[in-house]
Order: C-alpha cells, then structure tokens, then sequence
C-alpha cells in the first residue's frame, strides 16, 4: 500500500467516525430535539448509516468505499441545510458539511488509487 493508499484511507475512515460521533453528540447532548422521544428516530436515522459501512472500509474493500462516497453527500446536503440556524448549530452544521466532504475526497481518492491496472 503506497503512502497515497494509507492517507486516503485514514481521511476516508477518519472523517467517517468523527462524523458518526458528531452527530451522535449533536442529538444526544449538544443540541437535543425538544421532544425527548426524537432522539432514538433521529439517532437511528443519522448515525446508523454511517456505522453500517465502517467494518468494509477498515478492511479496505474498495466497493464499501464507493457507496459510501454516495452517502456522503446526504450529509454534506444535511450541514449545509443547518448552516442558517443560530449559532450553535451553525458551527455543528458547518463541522459536519467538513467531515462530510473529508469522506467524500477521502472515499473517491480510496477507489481511484486502488483501482486495477488496464491490461
């Protein structure tokens, strides 16, 4: 694995889980829904996805990686639709539109740096 390969990689899983926790603390602690009975829907909806594919991309499978490119951009729509709010979710809306685009670049240069060789 080239040194290309690895950094990708861990942008790719790094951005992956620090958005995971992101949005686990965001519903949970930072900014709560008002209703209490939110928090497991919003948890399920927002952070399971992202828990999913982690197993595939800790071991590298380049298909996981591909996918989870697409997903991404769910997230990044997600912050950049929070960025007007008041300012404490402002900067949450802006951390998670960061991540989100960390694991887009880390996710698209994963499958390009690991793609076959043309014969």
């Amino acid at each position: 694995m080239t040194a290309w390969v690895r950094a990708t990689h861990a942008l790719m899983v790094g951005s992956l889980v620090a958005l995971a926790w992101l949005l686990g603390l965001w519903v949970v602690l930072l900014h709560p829904p008002a209703n209490p009975a939110l928090v497991a829907p919003l948890l399920l909806l927002l952070v399971l996805p992202l828990v999913i594919p982690l197993r595939g991309l800790l071991y590298g499978r380049r298909y996981t990686a591909a996918w989870v490119s697409l997903l991404s951009l769910f997230y990044f729509a997600y912050g950049i639709a929070r960025i007007p709010d008041p300012p404490p979710v402002r900067w949450l809306g802006i951390a998670c539109t960061v991540l989100s685009m960390g694991l887009f670049l880390g996710a698209i240069g994963y499958v390009r740096l690991t793609r076959r060789p043309k014969t």
